[in-house]
C-alpha cells in the first residue's frame, strides 16, 4: 500500500526528505508561495502614463505644488476650519470606521498569537460517589475527593511558511482598512466642506434675490405712480409686480437649501438637525480661493489616495494567502510537552499521581487535489485584486482628470459670467433713466430688469458651481493624508 502511495505521489518522497532538512536545519527551509514586493510591472499604476503631468492642470488656476494635508485651510475660512476638526471627531461613519480599525488591529494580534506556543492549564477538583456496579464491585464504594490538573503546551513549527504567510495577509488586510479609515476621513471633510459652500451660497443667492426683488419692487412703485399720473398704462404695472412675483417665488427655495445644508452640517458633526451650528446659518458668502489649487502629478496622486493604497494592500494581502494554501500542500509539525497530576485529593502531587509526556504531530493532507484546488482559488483571488487594483487607479486618474477640467472651465464661466453681470446692470440703468425720460417704453425696461435678474443669479449660482468644483478637485486629490 505504501508503495502504491509513492507511485500515486510522486513528490510524497521529496516532501519529507524536505521536512527531515528542515527538522534538522530550519534555516534550510523558505516560506512558500510568491513573494509580494509590490504591483506587477504590467500594472497601470506602473506605466508611464499614469505617472506624468495632468492634462487639464496646464492652466493658471493649478500649481504642480504638493496638496497640503488638511487642504480647507486654503479657504482661510474659521468656521469650516471649526466644523471640519468637529465633523473629524464625531462623525458616525467615522466612529464606524474606527471601530473597524480597532477590530483589524485586533485580527492582526491574533494571526500573530498563532506563531505563539499554545499554552493550556486546567485544575479540575471534585467530589464523587462512584458507582460500585459499574466496576464490578459487589460492595459499596465510599465517597471521596478526586482531582485532575496539568498544562499542555503545543507549538506548531512553521517549516513552510504558513503562518508567516497569515500573518503577512493579515498586516496587508489591517493596512487596507487603514486606508479606508482616510478615505473615509476624505469624504467626511469634503462633505463638510461642499455643505458649507451649499449653505453661504444659498445664502448669497437670498441676499441677491432680496435686493432683486427690492430694486423691482420700487421700480414697480414708479410704475404705479405714472400710471395714477397717466403717463404709463396699467398694462406696464402688471408686468412689473408679476416680474416681482416670479423673484419673489425664487426665496422660498433658496431658504429650504440653505436650511437643509444646516442640517446636513448638523448629521456630519454628530448631532440632531435641531442642533445645527447656528454660528454660521447667516453665512453669505460663497468660500473662494485666493491662489492657484497645488495638485501635483500622477505620481504623488497614487501615493496619496487612499482607495489606491487600500486597493494595493488587498492585492498584497491575496498574494501571501497563495503562501498559505500553498503551504497545504506540506505537513504541519507540532510539538507538544504536557506535565500534570490526577488522582485522589489525599494523595495530591504524590509520585503515584503525576504525569508528563512529549509529543511531536505530523498532518499532512495526502490527498493534494484539496490544497491544490485552494491554491487555484488564491491565485484566481490574487489575479482579481489585481483588476480591481488597476481598475480603482484608473478610476483615480479619471476623477482626477473631470475634475480639473470642470473646475477650469467652470472658472472661465464664471468670468464670463461677471462681465455678462457688470454689462446687465448698466444696460439696466440706462433703461431706467430712458424710461423715465420717455424715450423707451415699458417693454424695453422690463427686459432690461429680467436679464438684470437673471445675470445676478446665474453668477451666484456659478459662484457655488466653482465652490463644488474646487472641492470636487480636492476630493479627487485624496484629501493629503498619506
Amino acid at each position: 500500500m505504501v508503495g502504491a502511495l509513492l507511485v500515486k505521489q510522486p513528490r510524497f518522497i521529496a516532501r519529507w526528505a524536505l521536512l527531515g532538512a528542515c527538522l534538522i536545519g530550519p534555516a534550510a527551509c523558505k516560506m512558500v508561495g510568491p513573494d509580494y514586493r509590490g504591483p506587477p510591472s504590467s500594472a497601470v499604476v506602473n506605466s508611464t502614463a499614469a505617472n506624468r503631468a495632468f492634462l487639464g492642470g496646464s492652466g493658471s488656476a493649478f500649481s504642480h505644488e504638493t496638496p497640503p494635508d488638511a487642504w480647507w485651510h486654503l479657504y482661510d475660512s474659521a468656521p469650516l476650519d471649526e466644523l471640519v476638526q468637529e465633523a473629524l471627531a464625531a462623525n458616525a461613519d467615522l466612529r464606524q470606521a474606527r471601530a473597524n480599525l480597532e477590530r483589524s488591529a485586533a485580527l492582526l494580534r491574533l494571526a500573530r498569537a498563532q506563531r505563539q506556543p499554545s499554552i493550556e492549564v486546567n485544575f479540575d477538583p471534585g467530589y464523587q460517589q462512584l458507582s460500585s456496579e459499574s466496576y464490578l464491585h459487589s460492595g459499596a464504594i465510599s465517597p471521596t475527593g478526586l482531582y485532575d490538573t496539568g498544562i499542555a503546551v503545543s507549538y506548531e513549527v512553521d517549516l513552510f511558511g504558513r503562518l508567516r504567510r497569515a500573518v503577512e495577509a493579515a498586516s496587508a488586510d489591517d493596512a487596507a482598512v487603514k486606508a479606508a479609515y482616510d478615505l473615509a476621513r476624505v469624504n467626511v471633510a469634503a462633505e463638510v466642506a461642499r455643505s458649507y459652500a451649499d449653505l453661504c451660497s444659498a445664502g448669497e443667492r437670498l441676499v441677491v434675490a432680496r435686493d432683486s426683488l427690492g430694486l423691482q419692487l420700487r421700480s414697480t412703485g414708479v410704475t404705479r405712480r405714472l400710471v395714477d399720473a397717466g403717463r404709463a398704462p396699467m398694462l406696464d404695472y402688471t408686468r412689473s409686480s408679476g416680474l416681482a412675483a416670479q423673484i419673489s417665488a425664487n426665496i422660498p427655495k433658496l431658504e429650504a437649501q440653505r436650511m437643509n445644508a444646516l442640517y446636513r452640517l448638523a448629521a456630519l458633526t454628530g448631532q440632531p438637525p435641531s442642533e445645527y451650528p447656528k454660528s454660521v446659518e447667516s453665512c453669505a458668502k460663497t468660500p473662494r480661493l485666493s491662489q492657484p489649487i497645488p495638485i501635483g502629478d500622477g505620481t504623488s496622486l497614487l501615493r496619496r489616495r487612499p482607495d489606491v493604497r487600500e486597493a494595493e494592500r488587498l492585492l498584497a494581502a491575496a498574494t501571501a494567502r497563495i503562501g498559505v494554501a500553498t503551504a497545504g500542500l506540506y505537513p504541519r509539525v507540532t510539538l507538544g510537552v504536557s506535565a500534570g497530576s490526577t488522582g485522589e485529593l489525599a494523595d495530591f502531587l504524590s509520585t503515584p499521581t503525576n504525569r508528563y509526556g512529549l509529543g511531536l504531530g505530523i498532518h499532512w493532507q495526502a490527498n493534494v487535489s484539496i490544497p491544490r484546488a485552494r491554491i487555484d482559488a488564491a491565485s484566481a483571488a490574487a489575479r482579481l485584486a489585481l483588476a480591481q487594483f488597476d481598475s480603482v487607479v484608473l478610476v483615480a486618474l479619471r476623477d482626477t482628470e473631470n475634475a480639473l477640467t470642470d473646475y477650469a472651465r467652470g472658472l472661465q464661466r464664471d468670468g464670463d459670467l461677471a462681465v455678462a453681470q457688470a454689462r446687465a446692470s448698466e444696460a439696466e440703468q440706462e433703461a431706467e433713466q430712458l424710461y423715465r425720460g420717455g424715450k423707451i417704453d415699458f417693454i424695453s425696461l422690463l427686459d432690461a430688469q429680467r436679464t438684470l435678474n437673471f445675470a445676478e443669479d446665474e453668477l451666484a449660482a456659478s459662484h457655488a458651481q466653482v465652490a463644488a468644483d474646487q472641492i470636487g478637485v480636492f476630493l479627487a486629490l485624496g484629501g493629503g493624508w498619506e
